[in-house]
């Protein structure tokens, strides 16, 4: 499917308003941003960015909304998200290729994308009749007590472009069914991807007579995710992006003491055992450090290998990058595609340079790629450095394709220097031996939100929550009890008696 195509059934034109409230588009009225794809360069469309004039509709469209949308039966708020799989599955290839396209990101990979939308949407569904709350039993007689959860209000979200559209869902779909509405700030690395999603949707919404503005979108840059951190209006903002962003959004947010959902940086290793298995433990390691051109949040940066098995487990990682094939990222024969842009490159050059400075060893050579087929100047080559977990730019996450690789020879060892970063995000160790694994998974074992054995570090199953700690920002999405993020927790205590006794057997006497 060629690319004019894939935008004609997406909808997207050559300029595009940046600015909707759900089945509407408004004028955008701010600057116009052009949306050039890393493949090959070239100009995919255009789109005007919101103003601040623009945005403040938005927000309070999706406050007159929620009056009505909390109304709403939660199974049938479930409905129409059931609906919005639906039309994700129908546009599952088109919508899929627009992210490999726009990103970067493999095809497989983009269409991977896609399917989390899918998924979460099933989740969403079931999640629409299970939002459970507890009941207690009171200390004073003829008493009940319980806790209930109701929607916030508006949820701000701001996504990244690693994945424009996947972590929107996550937010957005939980929100949706628990009542909320959204208004979502996409990267404006990506703003086309958003577009075509708000279309997708509007449609659902229509046919279901959904509130206007129970989705929101405003396409923009650092100043509109400014002037969402500081709404008053927003009781929630769910910031995916760089550590540095998310310290600023959580300053902002809890100024005004409103509620931030953190998802940023991660700076993740894979401890390698004498005990792993040595094949299963390479193409963990190998996809999770060149997959997506290493800018996921969960890309394997560090490898913690065992002095037994150094050698022979750094000869493998050679000759398997030896194998890479870097290019265009629709044509599934090649493994690793572009970085986003040319900041994301001069990022890597400056990394290199700083390895080098630092008395890192060279294992496999990085370089930017040019000559046909790298036109646009974003391919680079995935490399490898020998290090040790001090140095300054090992503590630095770099979204790139960069493994640095360091030996040890106790778990304990192995355990202290993967926790010695200020991220927390994800984690794994690839062993056979059961002490190793449940040593691993225990209070005594990794500090990140993900820990895995025998699997990499990249990808998440929608079913569990998704978030890391320390500087990874605390946050959790999508799966498991995360829904509560979304929503206020209510204790209420009812006095079925015809007496009034007080708590702790207090007496008061009038």
């Amino acid at each position: 499917m060629k690319i004019n195509k894939v935008l004609d059934i997406l909808g997207i034109n050559k300029l595009n308003e940046g600015a909707a409230t759900g089945t509407k588009w408004l004028k955008a009225g701010g600057e116009k941003i052009d949306s050039y794809s890393p493949v090959d360069g070239k100009l995919i469309a255009s789109v005007t960015a919101s103003s601040g004039k623009t945005y403040d509709n938005v927000v309070k469209q999706a406050q007159a909304a929620f009056e009505e949308w909390r109304m709403w039966p939660a199974p049938k708020r479930g409905e129409v998200v059931r609906q919005i799989g639906e039309a994700l599955r129908k546009n599952k290839e088109p919508l899929g290729r627009l992210v490999s396209y726009e990103m970067g990101k493999s095809l497989q990979e983009g269409l991977g994308e896609v399917q989390e939308m899918i998924d979460i949407a099933d989740f969403a569904v079931g999640l629409s009749r299970q939002l459970y709350g507890l009941t207690m039993h009171s200390e004073r007689p003829m008493h009940r007590m319980y806790e209930q959860w109701h929607p916030l209000g508006v949820v701000g979200i701001i996504s990244a472009f690693n994945f424009p559209v996947a972590v929107w869902s996550w937010n957005s779909f939980v929100a949706w069914v628990c009542g909320d509405t959204c208004v979502w700030k996409s990267s404006e690395k990506t703003p086309l991807t958003a577009i075509a999603c708000q279309n997708i949707i509007a449609e659902v919404f229509k046919a279901n007579k959904v509130p206007e503005g129970v989705c929101g979108l405003v396409v923009g840059g650092r100043e509109i995710g400014e002037l969402m951190s500081a709404d008053p209006r927003i009781p929630l903002v769910s910031a995916t992006g760089s550590t540095r962003m998310g310290k600023a959004v959580g300053a902002a947010v809890g100024a005004r003491l409103g509620r931030a959902l953190l998802e940023l940086g991660g700076n993740n290793a894979i401890i390698v055992s004498e005990h792993a298995d040595l094949d299963i433990a390479l193409r963990a390691c190998l996809f999770g450090a060149v997959g997506t051109a290493g800018q996921r949040c969960t890309t394997t940066r560090r490898l913690i290998i065992h002095d037994k098995v150094y050698d022979a487990f750094k000869k493998k990682l050679v000759a398997a990058y030896k194998q890479l094939n870097i290019g265009d990222p629709l044509d599934e024969k090649n493994h690793v595609g572009p970085l986003i842009d040319k900041d994301a490159v001069n990022n890597y050059l400056h990394a290199i340079s700083e390895l080098k400075k630092q008395g890192a060893k060279v294992v496999v050579a990085g370089g930017v790629l040019d000559g046909k087929g790298y036109e646009s100047g974003c391919y680079v080559k995935p490399c490898i450095y020998e290090v040790s977990n001090d140095m300054p730019i090992v503590q630095h996450e770099t979204f790139a394709p960069l493994l640095y690789i360091m030996k040890y020879s106790k778990l304990e060892e192995a355990i202290r220097l993967q926790n010695d970063v200020p991220q927390g995000l994800s984690s794994a160790i690839m062993t056979l031996n059961m002490r190793e694994a449940e040593q691993y998974l225990s209070h005594m074992g990794s500090d990140c939100g993900i820990a895995n054995v025998n699997i990499g570090t990249s990808g998440a199953e929608i079913g569990g929550a998704f978030g890391g700690e320390k500087e990874t920002g605390g946050g959790r999405e999508s799966g498991s009890d995360s829904w509560k993020a979304y929503m206020r927790r209510q204790t209420n205590t009812i006095n079925w008696g015809n007496t009034l006794p007080l708590a702790q057997g207090i007496k008061f006497t009038v």
